[in-house]
């Protein structure tokens, strides 16, 4: 049984969950009120991931069992004070009004709506065609093991730490890592889709064993680790910071310090474990905001590596 709903008071606004018990991850026997709770926990964290930015949901209506549905339109019926951001889909030529999180009452009432994931886009709505962030996707092949995720986890520090950059790692809540850097919102997707790509193919010459930048996934050896600079392109979206993931362990995409990559082990971040880290450490991206970098430099690698014949792949 779902039993009744029951109202949450999530600062100055009130949302209404139904179905409350219904089981969401079934391998931990958690439900939908187990997830409403832990996003209230972590409240801070996954309000600053999302504020602003055009947010994808992922919502599985009937539980993990269920089907996933990915909704970009906020519905009709939606309360009053949830806001939204308009994004075109020039392709299509069509719109939709995204939601735009600004609070935790707008995240709890996306869970009440049945969302697990979260997908932001890496532009906030003051210009949506501006990136302000830049996002390194450490996406393990089949075979790759995680002890390579690490290795390269510690190439590309060592490239933004020359290029004078911080970067913010988290676990993806899968097999990978995630970083994130914050960029001046002076470019266009395209050209952030370069600079990515220029950084992985710096990467990859420095770790060639390790890493590969090949375009089609049939092409790449399938115990190597892909860093999946497309991740970048326009209305490209990756599960954001404190995200849960749909999988019925229930783990969350982590932020971590630096220093804990070398013994990290992802399958430990669920939503059972989290709220306790997040209460001890608080939000380890609290300071993702405090300065933005410039893309000049890796720009300036791209246009050489496309002197030399490297030019990017179609998006």
């Amino acid at each position: 049984m779902a039993g009744k709903a029951t109202v949450i008071e999530v600062g100055d606004h009130d949302v209404r969950v139904s179905n409350p018990d219904r089981i969401y991850f079934p391998e931990l026997g958690a439900t939908k009120l187990d997830l409403v709770e832990y996003y209230l926990a972590v409240s801070d964290g996954i309000v600053r991931a999302l504020r602003e930015r055009p947010c994808m949901l992922h919502r599985f209506p009937d539980g993990l069992a269920g089907e996933k549905v990915h909704q970009k339109r906020v519905p009709n019926g939606a309360p009053p004070w949830l806001e939204t951001v308009r994004v075109t889909f020039p392709r299509y030529n069509r719109h939709a009004d995204e939601l735009c999180v600004t609070k935790p009452a707008d995240v709890i009432w996306a869970v009440q709506m049945s969302t697990v994931e979260f997908h932001p886009w890496n532009s906030r709505r003051a210009d949506t065609e501006k990136p302000d962030e830049w996002r390194i996707d450490l996406d393990p092949m089949p075979d790759c093991p995680f002890d390579t995720v690490r290795r390269v986890a510690g190439v590309a520090h060592e490239v933004l730490g020359e290029l004078g950059m911080t970067g913010f790692p988290k676990t993806s809540g899968g097999k990978g890592l995630h970083i994130y850097v914050r960029i001046e919102p002076a470019w266009g997707f395209s050209d952030v889709r370069r600079a990515a790509l220029a950084f992985a193919r710096e990467v990859e010459r420095r770790a060639p064993d390790d890493v590969t930048t090949t375009w089609w996934r049939r092409d790449r050896d399938p115990s190597s680790l892909f860093i999946d600079y497309n991740q970048n392109a326009r209305d490209h979206t990756i599960a954001s910071a404190y995200s849960v993931r749909g999988v019925p362990t229930a783990t969350v995409s982590t932020p971590v310090n630096w220093d804990e990559i070398p013994d990290v082990d992802p399958r430990d971040f669920t939503i059972r474990t989290v709220p306790a880290r997040f209460a001890e450490l608080g939000d380890l991206h609290a300071t993702i905001d405090d300065r933005a970098f410039s893309l000049e430099t890796l720009l300036e690698w791209a246009d050489r590596d496309e002197k030399a014949g490297l030019a990017a792949p179609e998006e």
